[in-house]
């Protein structure tokens, strides 16, 4: 299973103010890319608190939510999922899914990076700063990228796709 972390950056590398940031400082342009690649992914793998941010679950995807909750509500189109994410990606793969789309936040994109499960990195660079705020990686790690696409989306943003490699 391919898994591609796509998210958007301010120009110092802060992902939000804080944990319970809406992603409503990103580019309109940022927003129909993300909602294209995710809908052609079909299923997006975030954190219980970037899913917090959403006024309600992406629509036409599976949201796939990490939470160690154990009474999270039922709701249609998200899956409520703890664990090994090894697990939930051979899960979802048994469910049909080829790629999916690692949304956030820093404490996931962590986690699935140390274990060697991100394929690609796609990040908007917007033009804004944060100083201080949430990173897209909360703890140290090393990992070496080859750049596979640069591509300006806006007159002040800038697409940056990236292959992990080893």
């Amino acid at each position: 299973m391919k898994v591609i972390m796509m998210m958007a950056i301010t120009a110092d590398g802060k992902i939000a103010k804080d944990s319970a940031q809406f992603a409503d400082w990103t580019s309109t342009e940022d927003k129909k890319l993300f909602a294209k690649t995710s809908r052609e992914c079909g299923a997006v793998l975030m954190g219980e608190n970037t899913f917090k941010t959403f006024p309600s679950p992406l629509k036409e995807r599976l949201n796939v939510v990490f939470s160690e909750n154990e009474n999270n509500p039922e709701t249609d189109g998200v899956k409520w999922v703890s664990g090994e994410p090894e697990k939930v990606l051979q899960e979802l793969s048994e469910l049909g899914y080829e790629k999916v789309i690692l949304g956030g936040g820093s404490f996931l994109n962590s986690l699935f990076l140390k274990k060697g499960l991100i394929n690609e990195i796609m990040l908007t660079v917007e033009p804004k700063i944060f100083g201080t705020g949430l990173s897209l990686f909360n703890q140290d790690l090393d990992a070496n990228l080859k750049l596979i696409n640069t591509e300006k989306i806006n007159e002040n943003s800038v697409l940056l796709h990236y292959e992990i490699i080893t």
